[in-house]
């Protein structure tokens, strides 16, 4: 039988191309695009795809990774339509597509604080617990109690804090390649004007120093002990430069830019450029924080 009569009535797309979906508007095409509604269909399409010995992933909602421009072969799950969130007293429960602000905006109309740090990360729950999220001195470890996951074998699981082994941009669910179906949050009565007003400040901070007006993946690298990333690749001469069609941010050199028509091809290849100059100018290893995955093409000079 054929995928879209074993899983229907999920939604289903073939050949899509993943530029339209992921935030540097850059990447090939998805061989099956599944667009599951809740957490059942999800357990669907991964029990399909391990009993049919197909290849699978999560894109989430595609802000933080870069996919090759070969795209990706198998089935790609994206988890935008498991976007509920949920609050009983002190505890908020977001399912894996839910935007991270908007959960941090649901947590300050109830008045519940701890959040406020999230209000400016363009990602979903799913990827944040992934990647352990932070910004502006918060991090998901900090309020996370227990995220439910999809293992590869097709169990679910709930694992608390301490079990997703969380550290700097790191989860245990990277190591167990799971699937963050939600996640629950243990916050504190807070003041919702004092939290409006930092959160406020935030969003100000955020769209003043980040190049919001262009196609991005967000921060490119993690940020290396004792150092700025930013300063680096300033201190190296090479702010502002354009390979293709991407370019180091102007106004921010952590961030990649997609300023005309450029591939994923074009972005990683700056990637390794800036790691390679950092390296030899100041002897610093630079880590991508962004994801980049899918098959390969071509390898072109700039």
């Amino acid at each position: 039988m054929k995928i879209e009569e074993v899983l229907a009535p999920i939604q289903m797309l073939f050949e899509e191309p993943l530029a339209n979906y992921t935030y540097t508007k850059t990447g090939g095409p998805a061989e099956v695009l599944a667009f599951p509604k809740d957490k059942d269909e999800v357990k669907q399409i991964v029990d399909f795809a391990r009993e049919n010995n197909i290849s699978w992933l999560v894109l989430g909602n595609a802000s933080n990774l870069i996919v090759r421009d070969g795209g990706i072969r198998g089935i790609v799950i994206m988890l935008n339509r498991l976007d509920q969130v949920m609050v009983l007293e002190n505890q908020v429960t977001a399912l894996a597509g839910a935007k991270l602000i908007d959960t941090s905006y649901e947590a300050l109309n109830h008045t519940l604080s701890g959040l406020e740090f999230a209000c400016g990360i363009p990602g979903s729950i799913g990827g944040a617990v992934f990647m352990n999220a932070g910004a502006y001195g918060g991090e998901i470890a900090h309020v996370l109690e227990s995220a439910e996951v999809l293992l590869p074998d097709g169990t679910i699981r709930t694992f608390t804090n301490q079990e997703l082994d969380f550290s700097y941009r790191h989860s245990v669910v990277q190591e167990n390649h799971g699937v963050v179906l939600s996640a629950t949050f243990v916050l504190e009565k807070g003041e919702a004007q004092k939290m409006k007003a930092q959160m406020d400040e935030l969003t100000d901070l955020r769209e003043s120093k980040q190049p919001l007006e262009y196609p991005s993946c967000g921060s490119v690298f993690k940020r290396p002990e004792g150092h700025f990333t930013g300063k680096l690749i300033q201190d190296a001469g090479l702010q502002g430069l354009i390979w293709g069609g991407a370019q180091i941010s102007e106004k921010h050199a952590g961030f990649i830019v997609n300023i005309n028509h450029a591939t994923a091809t074009d972005y990683i290849e700056l990637i390794a450029h800036i790691q390679k100059e950092i390296l030899a100018q100041f002897g610093v290893v630079l880590e991508t924080e962004v994801r980049i995955i899918g098959n390969e093409v071509f390898n072109s000079e700039k």
